[in-house]
């Protein structure tokens, strides 16, 4: 949720920031007119219960022929009251539904426009040329026995699949390597839930405009994650942390669940693009005026983790209109995917700033009191497309896949795939 107080200072900044998300600017004046209706009705209900208040005092020093007019007025007044505090309470409501319909407040240095707008600011290491046609990762997985699309679909439908042999090894020690460099930097490790409540998918943005990528269960009124961050946010949910506690920095692991609404016939074949997947996220608390930094931290992160993984990659600065409603700021990493000849997604990272936190109630003991936290999250492994990214950039002429070097002590020293 946006911070009220700098809207009402600098509602042209959000009047902006709407216009380059490609939403509708006139919001800002609708949350506007409703902040100005709830305050109204506080100072009605504060002046009706001090009135209230007084003619409760003053019955007991009225005399007996004063009495019964003033207590018919005290109860007047006490009618008054509570329907003051009813209106109060759904001026509350209208603000509430009002505001959330404003997405968090752009960084500066976000470039403005849609996703072809993005800007490459970083490219690492060099893209390779084969002495022999590359193959995708689906006739590569099937050969290595590494990935059951036949089995998937048949059990559970079209974009499901099942990992097997070393497919299934490679999941493992991908979430170890990523769990290893996440401990090593100072994250908690954590395997979060992947079914959480309404409160935690509205905190962190995703519903609204994600709800139709969202599974929701309906009969017990929960949904189904896309993203672990979603948990790790609401851990600390209608919580005070103890400053010397940030930056508190966790790295989950979860099952992610997408319906792809509105990408049918994208990416069908293969596991680039499907229903589920899983996922190391680093998700971080800091103090606010430490968000820029944390997010440059969480995208060395991901470099680092690409670069073990010896894969090339470009760093993208995500335009404006591509940000999605928490994050005031993104950089995306594509690796290389010699089959399509372009680099893909394999890991975002997102400046939440105080906008998950404020709805979520995750605060801190600040100097002058209790202050909204910043919140930050990172992809360090999204593991269907790193496997997918993986086996086709290091496929071999002979039909083998070479095994990175910081992968093979997680997959018993293991030099090669080989096909079975």
């Amino acid at each position: 949720m946006i911070d009220l107080r700098a809207l009402r200072e600098a509602p042209e900044d959000f009047r902006h920031s709407q216009n380059v998300r490609g939403e509708d600017p006139g919001t800002v004046d609708r949350v506007l007119a409703a902040d100005e209706r709830r305050r109204a009705t506080v100072t009605r209900a504060d002046s009706l219960r001090a009135e209230a208040n007084l003619a409760s005092k003053a019955i007991q020093t009225a005399t007996a022929d004063e009495r019964p007019a003033m207590i018919e007025r005290a109860k007047q007044l006490k009618d008054e009251v509570k329907a003051a505090e009813a209106q109060q309470s759904d001026a509350d409501a209208a603000l509430r539904a009002a505001a959330y319909l404003i997405g968090n407040l752009v960084e500066a240095d976000a470039p403005v426009g849609g996703e072809d707008d993005s800007v490459v600011i970083e490219t690492v290491g060099e893209v390779p040329s084969y002495d022999f046609e590359v193959r995708d990762h689906v006739e590569i997985g099937t050969a290595l026995g590494a990935i059951d699309f036949e089995r998937g679909a048949k059990v559970s439908g079209a974009r499901f699949y099942f990992l097997t042999g070393v497919g299934a090894l490679l999941e493992l020690a991908l979430v170890n390597l990523a769990m290893d460099q996440a401990v090593a930097a100072g994250f908690i490790p954590v395997i979060a839930p992947a079914l959480v409540r309404p409160e935690a998918m509205e905190g962190t943005g995703y519903l609204g405009a994600h709800e139709p990528e969202v599974y929701r269960l309906r009969d017990d009124d929960l949904y189904l994650v896309g993203t672990s961050e979603v948990a790790l946010a609401a851990m600390h949910s209608d919580e005070v942390l103890a400053a010397a506690d940030l930056p508190r920095r966790y790295a989950g692991f979860s099952s992610c669940f997408r319906r792809e609404a509105g990408s049918y016939g994208q990416d069908t074949k293969g596991i680039i693009r499907v229903h589920w997947f899983d996922k190391v996220e680093m998700f971080s608390f800091v103090r606010p005026e430490d968000a820029q930094a944390e997010h440059q931290r969480l995208l060395a992160w991901e470099k680092e983790f690409l670069t073990k993984l010896e894969l090339p990659f470009r760093v993208l600065n995500i335009a404006t209109a591509d940000l999605g409603a928490s994050a005031a700021r993104k950089f995306d990493c594509e690796a290389w995917f010699p089959s399509q000849g372009r680099y893909r997604e394999l890991t975002s990272t997102s400046n939440c700033t105080t906008f998950q936190a404020r709805r979520l109630g995750v605060r801190y003991r600040a100097d002058d009191g209790p202050a909204p936290v910043a919140t930050l999250n990172g992809t360090l492994c999204a593991i269907a497309r790193t496997i997918a990214c993986l086996l086709e950039f290091h496929q071999q002429a002979d039909g083998s896949v070479r095994v990175p070097a910081a992968l093979q002590p997680h997959l018993g020293g293991r030099t090669t795939l080989e096909p079975v």
